[in-house]
Parts: C-alpha cells; structure tokens; sequence
C-alpha cells in the first residue's frame, strides 16, 4: 500500500471509529440504565414520529400506585424489581404496535400506533399482576391515563400527554376512592 494513501487513511480509521462511539453513547444516554426503556428525550423522538404517520394514535401514562410504600416496606431493591418488571410489562404490551418509555421515578409513558389493537384491560391487568421477589409476592397496582391523538382539537404530543396525565389522575383518584370504601 502506497505510504501516502495509508496516512491518509489513519485520520479517516480514527474518525469512524470515534463517530461509533459517540453514537452508542448517545443511544445508551438514550435508554433508561435500569429498565432499558427509552428515556424521555429517546421516546419523545419516537412518539413525535409515530403520531405524525398514525392519525389513530394513543399516548398512555402509567403511575405506579404505592410504590413509596413498597420502597419503605421492602427495601430499593423490591422497588427496581417493581420498575423493571413494570417496564417488561408495558414493553410487552406495547409490542411492536408501540413504543415504551420510562418519565423517571415511576412514572412510564407509551405511544401506541392504535389504542383500538391494543387491550388497554389487560396492561391494567398486567400491571396489577402481583411480582414474585425473594421468596414473597410483591403488590403492584399502577394508574394508567390514556389520550387517543384523534380526539384532540390540536393533534400535538404535548396536548396528548396533558390529556393523559389528566385520565391518569381521574383513575388514580378513582382507585384511592375505591380502596377507602373498601376498608
């Protein structure tokens, strides 16, 4: 090889492989280190895409219900438990027909293509599913607010997540209602 093209090539070689690691940096600054979802900037990005191409689009927010009370009773390691198996749950539901992200603390997000396709009963169902951990069984319950896009005045993923925060809140309200009479 001729001296001069491989001088040449060196700078070249040192460039891709810097732009390489630069790009898996900026794709795990992306995901959640603990759950694996996309955080709200990697998520916000593949909402805004998917409510763009899908007018029948859905934005939900989750909540877990509790989960201070889990930290205190169980101990941090049962509450990673809990947000890792949350996040596995609302990935699983999600699918392929959308896109789970993780707000921070306990708090999720999801962009589904189609609100329609996807049974809303059974993530409640799933998120409610008890968690086996260590040798006990875990009670998860979450709040799940959702906001079809087609029902908005304005299609826009700001407008979708306030309308899901608000549902969100109605159901969690709901819920603390319905524990009381319960008691």
């Amino acid at each position: 090889m001729d001296l001069q093209l491989a001088a040449s090539l060196v700078p070249l070689l040192g460039w891709a492989v810097h732009g390489s690691i630069l790009t898996r940096r900026l794709a795990s600054a992306r995901r959640d280190p603990l759950t694996g979802l996309h955080t709200r900037a990697g998520w916000t990005a593949r909402a805004e895409h998917c409510i763009r191409r899908h007018p029948t689009a859905a934005v939900l927010l989750v909540d877990l219900d509790h989960f201070k009370m889990l930290n205190d009773t169980h101990g941090h390691a049962a509450g990673d438990a809990a947000l890792v198996a949350t996040a596995d749950r609302l990935r699983a539901w999600c699918g392929r027909n959308g896109t789970a992200g993780r707000l921070g603390g306990d708090e999720f997000v999801a962009v589904v293509r189609d609100l329609a396709a996807a049974d809303l009963d059974a993530l409640t169902a799933a998120l409610h599913r008890p968690l086996p951990y260590q040798g006990v069984s875990l009670p998860l319950a979450a709040s799940v607010g959702a906001c079809r896009l087609a029902e908005l005045p304005v299609r826009t993923l700001p407008d979708a997540l306030a309308a899901a925060d608000a549902a969100m809140y109605a159901a969690k309200g709901r819920s603390r209602r319905g524990s009381r009479a319960a008691r």
